[in-house]
């Protein structure tokens, strides 16, 4: 099984159409949306994880640029502003690979960028709102 998470950028023509269900249906791709910001007769951008074989991906995203969608891999970092984080270890409850954990000995939520998986759910996690994402 293949993975990837990819931004798929719409055009104002195109975002009526169905092209995830396309995805699924004639490529038969499974997909988790990340992220999305659509709007009728606007431009619009979805995140997506789209999994399937590795040669049906690849008709996939095919199929998005011919569309007329640019397609990008997902170039995502997280990063913790030490200016803002008060160390409360809310987002470690939440943090799936461990790339977040509160350190005893200094009292302080230390962050693995190696470990982060770039799934947000610190960001939403965080009261205080020192996780941050970036969509590059």
């Amino acid at each position: 099984m293949y993975s990837k998470k990819i931004v798929i950028r719409y055009t104002p023509d195109i975002v009526q159409q169905p092209v995830i269900y396309q995805l699924v249906k004639q490529y038969n791709l499974v997909f988790n949306i990340l992220k999305a910001r659509i709007f009728p007769r606007r431009e619009g951008v979805i995140v997506l994880e789209l999994s399937g074989s590795k040669e049906n991906f690849d008709h996939g995203i095919r199929f998005l640029k011919e569309m007329g969608l640019k397609v990008e891999p997902l170039s995502k970092s997280v990063s913790q502003n030490a200016d803002k984080c008060v160390h409360c270890g809310a987002c470690t409850a939440f943090c799936p690979t461990g790339a977040l954990a509160f350190e005893m000995k200094s009292q302080k939520v230390i962050f693995d960028p190696e470990k982060c998986n770039g799934c947000e759910l610190c960001v939403s996690a965080c009261p205080v709102r020192a996780m941050e994402i970036n969509l590059l």
